[in-house]
C-alpha cells in the first residue's frame, strides 16, 4: 500500500473511529443525565413514562437535539466506512452504507417524536384541545413511536455494522479479533432482537444484557482502534 493511499485511508478511519466513540459517549451521558424516567427504551412502563414526559419539557428538548447530533455522527461514521471499504466489497459496501443511513434516519425520527412530546407538554393549546387523559394518551403515543423507531433503527444500523465488519475481516485493515468479534456481536444483536419479537421468552434480561455488552465491546474496540491507530498497512492487489 502506497504511503499517500495509506494516509488517506487512515484519515477516513480516524473520522469513523472518533465519530463512533462520540456517538457512544453521547448515548451514555444522555441516559445518565437527561433521559431518566422519560425514555421508553429503558422502561416497559408506557403510562409511567408518558406521565414523566409531561413534566419534563426541557429534558425532552435536550434529548431531541442530542439525538439529532447522534444522527450527524452516525452519518459521518457510515460514509467514512463506505469510503474506506468500498474497494473490498462493491455490493456490500454501498448496501451497508444504505442501511447505516437508514438507521441514522430512524434515530432522527425518534428525535421528532421526542420533540412532539415536548410540544404537547409545554403548549397551552393542548390544555384546551384535549383532556388530561387524552393528553396522556397523545404523549404515550409519542413514547411508543420513539420506541419503535429506536427498535427498528438498532436492527438496521447493526445489520449495516455486520456488513462493515465482514469487509474489515476480508480486507485485514483491522485486527482479525476485532473484526470477527464485531461481526459476531452485530449478528447476535440483529438475530436476537428479531427473534424475541416472535418468541417473547427471548426477551429476558440476561439475554438482553449479553447482546448489549457484546455489542458495546465490539463498538468500543473498533472506535478506539480506528480513532487511535487508523488502519493496518496491507498489500494491495
Amino acid at each position: 500500500m502506497r504511503d499517500a493511499e495509506h494516509a488517506d485511508l487512515t484519515r477516513l478511519a480516524k473520522y469513523a473511529g472518533w465519530s463512533l466513540l462520540a456517538t457512544i459517549a453521547i448515548g451514555i451521558l444522555t441516559s445518565i443525565f437527561v433521559t431518566h424516567g422519560i425514555d421508553i427504551n429503558l422502561s416497559a412502563d408506557v403510562e409511567g413514562t408518558a406521565r414523566n414526559m409531561l413534566d419534563a419539557e426541557l429534558r425532552l428538548r435536550a434529548k431531541a437535539y442530542l439525538a439529532t447530533l447522534v444522527f450527524a455522527l452516525e452519518a459521518v461514521f457510515g460514509i467514512s466506512l463506505f469510503l474506506l471499504l468500498r474497494r473490498h466489497g462493491r455490493l456490500l459496501a454501498p448496501w451497508s452504507l444504505l442501511l447505516s443511513i437508514a438507521g441514522a434516519v430512524l434515530v432522527l425520527t425518534g428525535a421528532v417524536f421526542t420533540m412532539n412530546a415536548a410540544q404537547i407538554a409545554s403548549d397551552p393549546a393542548y390544555n384546551s384541545l384535549t383532556s388530561d387523559v387524552q393528553k396522556l394518551m397523545l404523549t404515550g403515543l409519542q413514547a411508543t413511536s420513539n420506541y419503535t423507531s429506536f427498535h427498528l433503527g438498532l436492527v438496521v444500523s447493526t445489520a449495516a455494522n455486520a456488513g462493515f465488519f465482514y469487509l474489515f475481516l476480508k480486507s485485514r485493515l483491522m485486527p482479525t479479533v476485532i473484526s470477527a468479534w464485531g461481526l459476531f456481536a452485530s449478528l447476535f444483536v440483529v438475530f436476537t432482537i428479531i427473534a424475541r419479537d416472535f418468541i417473547p421468552a427471548l426477551g429476558n434480561n440476561a439475554l438482553t444484557l449479553a447482546f448489549m455488552v457484546s455489542n458495546l465491546i465490539a463498538l468500543l474496540s473498533t472506535g478506539f482502534y480506528l480513532g487511535v491507530r487508523g488502519v493496518r498497512r496491507v498489500a494491495t492487489t
